[in-house]
């Protein structure tokens, strides 16, 4: 098959459009053309008033090769990439049990993976099952309880289960695992669409039971999951060369786990295990996060700014934004994790604090949009020296902000006039917050650093330029917004194991190794494959 790319058509092109758009492209006539099928879509809305969809298409074609020898100078015409995913090994009889630290996407994909090879994976998870965990993240929402070990962070499904579950990713993955990450998801019950939409979401709703359907198969495949299980130790020798090998875990419940080969795919807020496996000796280092508010805007003002006179159109969805800018304090504010349609949601995992995060289900039809708005950290600016200083920094300000909030995991929230001004907010607007379980007016100065009020208090006139609207002195500002990214990396070779510490594989977001859940799953299945090679098993 061949390929085509970057082939425009106008948003409110008839079918036929399309085969007339691949037989131009090729010099071919309509029965030289066989069959196609969408490979991509996307859209181009920069021209407001006329609106592309941008497809790529996968087509056969009579005489494939004597075509592509014609299109040879047109880059948009290549042979269909091999995106089908082969397994690096097979596990022999009597191979060790690796062991998979948490469950997100990239343990549930590094899990998958060592099931499909046959490995027969032990999954650990300090949280619950989904329906459970689900559960108790409501019991936050609805009624202010939290349960510090079954929440918007922690259980199954990762921090991923509760968020927009965009699906799409900058990384550069020439072997297409993505492919396999989405195909795996439409097995588990994931729409189709996925596979062509070029910025694709699932939804919460959908991301349950798609986890539950992957932890059949992996379960199916021989592999055994241990829900409330927290690691609380981690067991490593040191042979006569003086290297460091992992040889254990210690479980919560004092029992112990004899493991050899350990994926670490905790997620960006255990906090705790961070801190055991830094005192265990593993070698961890700070990296850049972010901290700032979530900002609410009615979706239609969006849409409108986005799409003009197409606003509402049913191709287009609820438009999306990503904006930043470079501050004259040297910080950098922007748009993070943006949820069309979506609401504002506690994300906390430590009693007596608040943390915020966006969530979207798949129609996206909520009343508000969505986004961080947050303003980047430099640990060596910030706070040098430490490499787990950065946690004791959210922990500061999420502690600030459950004061803030009425020390009740009511988030506090101001107008965005109001911050603008420096004044407290006493009383809402014409913007009605979406966040769960309630919002206490005030001032967002008493829970964000300086620098980052100044910086964005620069960027809201620059980004009101940008998308009109944004800037309105109704809109709301909910803080704060402390888990963009893990604040910390465990750094780890080209053979993905730990810089210092043999047989144990650091992955995923957590691990400072991915930023979503399509990267994070990609990661996971990489890091699988290195525990095959690292077996010696491969090839």
């Amino acid at each position: 098959m061949l390929r085509l790319t970057e082939v425009s058509l106008p948003l409110h092109h008839p079918d036929e459009a399309i085969p007339a758009a691949i037989c131009k492209r090729l010099r071919i006539t309509p029965r030289e053309l066989i069959k196609y099928v969408i490979a991509r879509r996307a859209h181009d809305a920069r021209n407001k008033t006329d609106i592309q969809l941008v497809y790529s298409i996968d087509v056969n074609v009579k005489g494939e090769d004597t075509v592509l020898a014609r299109c040879r100078k047109d880059k948009r015409v290549q042979r269909t990439p091999d995106t089908r995913y082969h397994m690096v090994a097979t596990a022999p009889a009597g191979a060790p049990r690796p062991v998979v630290i948490g469950t997100g996407p990239c343990g549930l994909f590094a899990a998958l993976i060592l099931a499909q090879m046959g490995y027969r994976p032990i999954i650990l998870d300090r949280g619950k099952v989904v329906r459970e965990r689900t559960k108790d993240t409501w019991g936050l929402w609805r009624r202010g309880v939290l349960n510090p070990e079954s929440n918007a962070q922690f259980g199954e499904g990762g921090a991923g289960t509760f968020s927009d579950g965009k699906l799409y990713s900058r990384i550069k993955d020439t072997r297409h695992l993505d492919r396999k990450v989405l195909t795996e998801f439409v097995k588990a019950g994931a729409p189709a669409e996925i596979l062509t939409e070029a910025h694709p979401h699932i939804g919460t709703f959908r991301l349950v039971t798609m986890v539950e359907s992957i932890r059949e198969t992996i379960e199916g495949l021989g592999g055994e999951y241990r829900f409330g299980t927290r690691v609380d130790g981690i067991d490593i020798a040191i042979d006569s060369t003086g290297e460091r090998h992992v040889r254990g875990l210690h479980l919560q419940d004092g029992s112990y786990l004899a493991a050899e080969r350990v994926v670490l795919a905790i997620g960006h807020s255990a906090r705790d295990t961070f801190a055991m496996l830094h005192a265990a000796g593993v070698f961890v280092e700070a990296k850049p996060f972010s901290i700032g508010v979530r900002i609410e805007h009615p979706q239609s003002w969006i849409d409108k700014s986005r799409f003009g006179i197409h606003a509402g159109h049913p191709v287009l969805g609820a438009a999306e934004y990503h904006i930043s800018h470079h501050c004259s304090n040297g910080r950098t504010v922007y748009s993070f994790c943006m949820c069309p349609g979506g609401t504002v949601v506690a994300a906390t995992s430590e009693e007596g604090r608040v943390a915020t995060n966006g969530m979207s289900q798949y129609s996206r039809n909520e009343r508000n949009a969505n986004s961080g708005f947050v303003v980047a950290i430099d640990p060596e600016r910030d706070y040098p020296g430490d490499p787990l200083a950065g946690l004791d920094f959210q922990r500061h300000w999420e502690s600030r902000a459950y004061v803030a909030g009425g020390s009740s995991y009511k988030a506090p929230a101001q107008l965005l006039g109001d911050f603008l001004a420096g004044k407290p907010s006493e009383k809402l607007a014409s913007v009605t917050p979406s966040y769960r379980p309630g919002v206490h007016m005030t001032d967002l100065a008493e829970c964000l650093p300086d620098f980052a009020i100044t910086a964005m208090r620069e960027a809201i006139p620059v980004f009101g330029r940008q998308i009109p609207g944004y800037d309105h002195p109704d809109v709301v500002l909910t803080g704060v917004e402390t888990r963009t990214s893990s604040p910390v990396r465990f750094t780890r070779g080209d053979d993905f194991q730990s810089l210092n510490t043999r047989g144990l594989f650091p992955a995923g977001e957590g691990a400072g190794y991915a930023g979503g859940i399509l990267s994070a799953a990609v990661d996971g299945i990489k890091v699988a494959e290195a525990v095959a090679i690292s077996l010696g098993h491969a090839g």
